[in-house]
């Protein structure tokens, strides 16, 4: 099972983030990874959490890598979006 994050757009400025361990953070670095079943569906239960009450706007799970620096999108479209702009 690859490792996963969960990203969204938060809802009051559009920024990118990712959800860490204490709530919405914008640097990928500070993201939760989840490496099994039961904490990716904890993660993207936390997620849609966030969406419920209008914290969040299209949370969704990435695929990562995890290099010892934090996790890492494996897909462009993610990289661009960890990059900022």
């Amino acid at each position: 099972m690859m490792p996963q994050i969960a990203t969204a757009n938060r809802l009051i400025d559009g920024e990118v983030v990712f959800l860490g361990t204490h709530g919405w953070v914008v640097t990928i670095e500070r993201a939760s990874v989840a490496r099994s079943d039961g904490e990716i569906k904890a993660l993207e239960a936390l997620a849609k959490q966030a969406e419920a009450v209008n914290e969040v706007v299209g949370s969704y799970l990435i695929d990562v890598q995890d290099e010892g620096r934090g996790p890492w999108p494996l897909r462009f479209r993610e990289q661009l979006r960890a990059k900022g702009p």
